[in-house]
């Protein structure tokens, strides 16, 4: 299996508002170095960089204003004199009656943002732009035959909105990736998010349509990040009703629990008969997880590789979270070994 990987990444480095402070974010570039790092220690494959695609392949997963805006976001913020690194100061909540798109900076970086945990800063259009050229690149791959591509982006992406970043996440490398397999002439595609969190921006993306399966296994979110999105009654609207499956899960699921829930999401996805799988991986579920609450082992990672390769499906896998730094590659990797068989 290749790997897609853009040392870009190490451009951008945020903070995050957290428990009352501004501190130095769990989303790091250690995370992405770490991961590479098992990737050649496995033997996993060939780690090749990414191609070089238009703004427009973004677009379409994002609108055209939300992919401007992050393109420009930067420059418009140091126009000020600030050096600092960009955070929304307010946010157009429930009551506020304009739904217009300011022209400020300021205002800009509300309306485009779900919280105070996705800074922008000099370095960070380079590097979410060619985290989403990895996912294209993995996509591309497929459709020339590969059976499998992981795509070792950071920024991470399932956050991310049609028109919003948060959560770490600026550009929805999966849904950027699931839409340019449609758009290449794909009938259906499924996404399966198992990352702790809920996926919501994935959600937001698909919600209204039928062409891309979505699925996510993930902490409560009556209790967990993002809170407002990932309950199950949640199945899409219009054409997209009955095309998006969230499966929570309680505080302390170890493998006993999850297992089942995978279970039930590849029976969904069997049922959807996609073209291609894109796995949203994260592997914030592992025990001890800084922001998280599930109890899964290394060796369980192994079996959910193995669970997903039964499914038979073309499968791009997506790095997204993990914040136990010392753990998240070899839990990665240990997904992508149990997929070929090599457990």
């Amino acid at each position: 299996m290749q790997t897609i990987y853009s040392s870009d990444h190490r451009l951008h480095q945020g903070v995050e508002l957290k428990d009352g402070a501004v501190s130095d974010s769990f989303e790091k570039p250690i995370r992405a170095e770490t991961v590479l790092k098992q990737v050649k220690a496995a033997g996993l494959g060939d780690v090749l960089a990414p191609n070089v695609y238009e703004r427009s392949c973004y677009v379409g997963a994002h609108s055209e204003r939300y992919v401007e805006f992050l393109a420009s976001a930067w420059d418009d913020w140091a126009a000020t004199g600030r050096t600092c690194q960009a955070l929304p100061l307010v946010w157009p909540v429930r009551g506020l009656p304009s739904t217009a798109m300011p022209q400020f900076i300021d205002g800009k970086l509300g309306f485009f943002s779900m919280d105070a945990g996705s800074p922008i800063n000099a370095g960070t259009w380079s590097a979410v732009s060619s985290s989403a050229n990895s996912a294209l690149t993995g996509i591309d791959a497929l459709a020339r035959g590969d059976k499998a591509v992981f795509a070792l982006c950071r920024p991470p992406g399932h956050h991310a909105g049609r028109e919003y970043m948060g959560g770490y996440c600026y550009l929805n490398n999966a849904a950027i990736a699931a839409q340019r397999c449609i758009s290449q002439g794909a009938k259906r595609v499924a996404v399966l998010d198992i990352d702790f969190h809920h996926g919501n921006g994935t959600q937001d993306i698909f919600y209204d349509r039928n062409d891309v399966l979505f699925v996510s296994i993930h902490g409560d979110p009556a209790v967990s990040f993002p809170y407002f999105s990932g309950f199950a009654d949640e199945r899409g609207i219009g054409e997209g009703e009955g095309f998006n499956l969230n499966l929570p899960l309680p505080k302390g699921t170890a493998m006993e629990q999850y297992e089942p829930a995978l279970q039930q999401a590849g029976s969904a996805i069997a049922q959807h008969a996609p073209d291609a799988l894109v796995v949203s991986l994260g592997v914030d579920t592992f025990e001890g997880d800084p922001i998280s609450h599930f109890r899964l082992r290394t060796p369980d990672y192994l079996r959910v590789g193995e669970m997903l390769a039964g499914l038979g499906l073309p499968t791009l896998f997506v790095m997204e979270g993990g914040y136990m730094v010392d753990e998240i590659g070899i839990n990665a990797v240990n997904v992508l070994l149990g997929f070929e068989g090599r457990a």
